[in-house]
């Protein structure tokens, strides 16, 4: 079997990966470019303290932070162990005890059927600042031990590599999928076709285009992420734990004195590549509130991301019925990094046609696709 694999963020470096590991040709291809949601992202593996009620949304996710240590010891074997990802544990903070009281009661329901989630811990606000200690004064949390961090692109170049390793190509260049009769029959690139029995289209923000040339509209909107990455000069931050106030925004480090604090959602943006005064500010006013030890902080940069949101926020993974041999894995938007290796494994379960354990009527792909109106 030959399958192509469009777009080698997170999401299809993972099914690429997997599916040569099973035996498939397969083919990789990305477009050079700004803006990919991957590269931008900050890696935070901890569904169970979301406030997303969606059972859904969960089942991936949960599956998804499940998924993590085996693919991490199946990437030591191919010798990939500059992964970025590491078992630091999450704080949920708040100044307000009836807040942490309703995590603390979530997440050990939660711990019922997730073990994997780990110890469940109340900290005072010393026993929080001890673990995170840029972290401000007045704030204290529930602590979960299993929680992780990743950075986006350690992982995906390490699915890349790995890939490669196990006999996938990589060619880089716009991919234009070319089709007979209502079926897919592969790719045109760099002057190229190229032939495959079948087409994973994993683009994100930007798969819409792709899917016009067949007549498709495909109901995916790109929203811009601005992201902030603060180094505190000699302050060893390896081990530092993720940091889940009560709103959208985080914060997580890395080893090399990084602190990393997001995100704005910011809706309609289409694909404006500009980092903004207002989202600039929005960021670090959340990140000086939660962790006011950033003050002294060298802001490195701010990177941009535009995360693919689908309309009902759930992704969107298997074969468009529309089109024989093209599927989609797609739509998961700030979740991105917790879900992308696993939903990047089922959509390549699903083309190789294996068992799969999870129902997967929920993330059909033609729940956000529709017949262009000129066709």
């Amino acid at each position: 079997m030959k399958v192509i694999v469009v777009g080698t963020g997170i999401v299809g470096a993972s099914a690429a990966y997997y599916l040569v590991k099973q035996g498939a040709e397969v083919i990789m291809i990305d477009r050079p470019g700004d803006g990919k949601a991957t590269s931008a992202g900050a890696g935070i593996i901890c569904p169970w303290i979301s406030r997303v009620e969606n059972p859904h949304w969960y089942a991936i996710a949960k599956r998804g932070a499940q998924y993590y240590p085996e693919l991490i010891a199946q990437l030591k074997m191919d010798g990939e162990t500059e992964t970025g990802y590491k078992q630091v544990g999450a704080i949920s903070v708040s100044s307000d005890p009836a807040e942490l009281d309703e995590v603390e009661r979530r997440v050990h329901e939660k711990q019922l059927k997730a073990p994997e989630l780990g110890e469940i811990k109340r900290f005072n606000h010393q026993e929080a600042k001890a673990r995170f200690p840029a972290l401000s004064n007045g704030l204290e949390g529930v602590y979960v031990s299993g929680a992780a961090r990743m950075d986006g692109r350690f992982m995906r170049d390490s699915l890349k590599r790995a890939a490669i390793k196990n006999g996938a190509q990589f060619i880089e260049g716009e991919a234009f999928l070319t089709a007979e009769d209502l079926k897919v029959i592969g790719v045109h690139v760099n002057g190229q076709d190229i032939k495959a029995d079948y087409v994973l289209s994993a683009s994100g923000a930007w798969a819409p285009e792709q899917m016009k040339p067949l007549g498709l509209d495909l109901a995916i909107e790109p929203q811009r992420g601005q992201i902030a990455h603060i180094t505190l000069p000699e302050q060893d931050t390896a081990d530092w734990p993720v940091i889940l106030p009560q709103t959208s925004h985080y914060m997580l480090a890395f080893d090399d004195s990084r602190i990393v604090a997001g995100a704005t959602r910011e809706e309609g943006s289409g694909f404006d590549y500009r980092l903004t005064a207002g989202g600039v500010n929005q960021v670090l006013d959340a990140a000086l509130d939660v962790a006011s030890g950033l003050g002294e902080g060298t802001l490195e940069e701010v990177r941009i991301g535009f995360r693919p949101m689908s309309p009902d926020k759930l992704p969107l993974i298997g074969p468009v019925s529309e089109v024989e041999n093209l599927h989609i894995v797609n739509g998961l938007g700030p979740s991105g990094l917790t879900m992308g290796p696993y939903a990047g494994k089922l959509a390549a379960k699903q083309i190789l046609d294996e068992n799969i354990e999870l129902d997967m009527s929920p993330y059909r792909p033609d729940r956000a696709i529709s017949k262009s109106a000129a066709n």
